[in-house]
């Protein structure tokens, strides 16, 4: 039986909502935790023995978790997309009816914007103030073109691995959830503090929009970043996957 449309939102919304909660959220610890130290360069937000990288593991672990939770209990229901980028992509190699692109995408920044603000609340001003609810921006160094492309790249890895994973019937059943999430942990770690590693839209709506309706930083100049590089990183990636892997 197919699930509706409506229950398929819901699970969108929701599986955002745990992406957002709990890994954006682990970016906002970690800023609150190095609150009041002096990093050994504007580049390094670290604490630690290990410093940034070692942050960036922590939190691209804990984003891979959320995302792997997410898949295996929304996966059957809707795909478990909790992406723009993978909505359009899917739709753009006819995998995705066109009229469920809009509400699976309205559903995902429904629940990511949920997730910044109920964190906000949960967690008092300094989620805003000190961890800037996890929001991505560039890295001192990192140009605006610079980012685009980085985020296509990391998104472009992502949607390999979904396509392989998850998408291509052919995959070993069972294990889209661990491979997705543990990929996700890799990028993070890699490239989290160049562009924050966003690979998603939705994740960084959601920051952005908290951000803006409780008085943080005014980050909208950013948001195409995060919406040209990961939506051209993972079509050029299904695309690329079709070809090469399907006869």
């Amino acid at each position: 039986m197919t699930t509706s449309l409506g229950k398929r939102c819901v699970a969108e919304a929701v599986g955002t909502f745990i992406l957002v909660f709990f890994g954006a959220g682990a970016a906002v610890v970690t800023l609150m935790l190095a609150a009041g130290t002096t990093p050994a360069t504007s580049f390094n937000i670290g604490i630690g023995a290990l410093g940034g990288l070692g942050d960036w593991l922590a939190i691209g672990l804990a984003f891979g978790i959320a995302i792997a939770g997410s898949i295996y209990a929304f996966g059957r229901i809707s795909g478990c997309h909790i992406n723009p980028a993978v909505t359009i992509a899917l739709f753009a190699t006819r995998r995705l009816p066109g009229r469920d692109v809009v509400p699976y995408i309205a559903a995902q920044l429904v629940g990511a914007a949920a997730a910044s603000l109920l964190f906000a609340w949960a967690v008092g001003p300094d989620a805003v103030v000190i961890g800037g609810l996890g929001a991505t921006t560039p890295f001192p160094g990192i140009g605006y073109l610079q980012a685009i492309v980085i985020e296509a790249v990391g998104t472009f890895l992502l949607m390999l691995v979904i396509m392989g994973a998850a998408v291509d019937e052919r995959a070993t059943p069972g294990f889209a959830g661990l491979v997705v999430g543990l990929a996700v942990a890799g990028i993070i770690t890699t490239i989290g503090n160049l562009t924050g590693a966003s690979l998603n839209p939705a994740r960084t709506f959601g920051p952005f929009l908290g951000d803006w309706l409780l008085a943080g930083q005014n980050l909208w100049e950013f948001f195409p970043i995060y919406i040209i590089g990961p939506i051209v990183g993972a079509v050029l990636a299904a695309f690329l996957y079709d070809y090469v892997c399907c006869e």
